[in-house]
């Protein structure tokens, strides 16, 4: 595996942002970032003519164009550009297998809190090796806005069933990277019986909460050893676990949900949870693959 960061580039506002984004992680992270453009009709070698000639031309000037705007903002950061001759879907599956984490653009529906997906992204989602960060582009935002984003608290969101190393270590390492509070979050929807005819049975839900909240304190622990200087704030929501990450990323920098790996011989598929934290999340989401 390589020490870099990847981003998927098509020249949309959508990609340009996801860019920003990942060069901001990549520093934070001390890794290079690469720079990805995918094209079947890409040429194995440029045309001699006029640049308006090669039909590689729009390619190279996509990430070309990006790598500038990129170093004027990150001159010490390491930054590469690939241009590869293949479907978009195949192209960034690899990369992501040879990266620490694949960023990739999104498009938010208007005045929605929500993530829209082609086939590419959610197919690449679903399948790959490695973290996979979405980004939208930030409708305006300001650079201001754009840097206090990186300095508000991340979000994870936890089962209390099976291991998440995965997830954990990525979790931990970006509130450390960043310096700033993790939120570990569990969402317990509550039983039939937890409720009367006067709404929830208080003891019942009590009961459930601190069942729960033993569960996520366990998870933790070994994490909080691992990574003492991380400030971590567990909470337990008596929801829907994909409501409840849904409403603890309202603020926060970003979420992270973890994805298990398939071993079936179905179709690779995203959980309900995963499924509403790419689509409502108000806020970047990194879908983390685990056993």
């Amino acid at each position: 595996m390589e020490q870099v960061v990847t981003v998927g580039l098509d020249g949309s506002a959508e990609s340009l942002a996801a860019a920003h984004w990942a060069a901001d992680e990549a520093e934070r992270r001390e890794l290079g970032l690469r720079l990805l453009h995918a094209w079947i009709l890409l040429s194995p070698q440029a045309a001699d003519g006029p640049g308006t000639d090669d039909q590689n031309y729009w390619a190279r000037r996509i990430v070309h164009d990006a790598a500038a705007e990129l170093r004027r903002g990150h001159p010490d950061l390491r930054i590469e550009a690939e241009l590869v001759a293949e479907e978009a879907e195949r192209a960034l599956l690899d990369a992501a297998g040879r990266s620490r984490m694949l960023v990739l653009g999104s498009r938010g529906l208007e005045r929605v809190a929500s993530f829209f997906f082609g086939d590419t992204s959610l197919y690449v989602v679903a399948r790959a090796e490695r973290p996979v960060a979405l980004v939208r582009a930030g409708g305006g935002e300001s650079e201001e806005r754009a840097s206090d984003a990186s300095q508000r608290p991340v979000v994870v969101g936890l089962s209390l069933h099976g291991r998440q190393d995965n997830l954990l270590e990525f979790a931990y390492v970006t509130a450390f990277t960043r310096g700033v509070p993790l939120l570990a979050v569990h969402g317990k929807g509550l039983p039939v019986q937890a409720y009367g005819p006067f709404g929830v049975e208080p003891g019942l839900a009590r009961d459930i909460a601190e069942s729960a909240r033993q569960g996520l304190d366990k998870v933790l622990q070994p994490w909080r050893e691992k990574f003492p200087r991380v400030r971590v704030i567990d909470e337990v929501r008596l929801e829907s676990p994909a409501q409840a990450v849904v409403r603890a990323a309202d603020g926060s920098g970003l979420l992270m949900i973890g994805r298990r790996k398939h071993t079936s011989a179905l179709a690779p598929r995203l959980g309900p949870v995963a499924q509403a934290a790419v689509h409502h999340a108000p806020c970047p989401v990194a879908v983390v693959p685990h056993e």
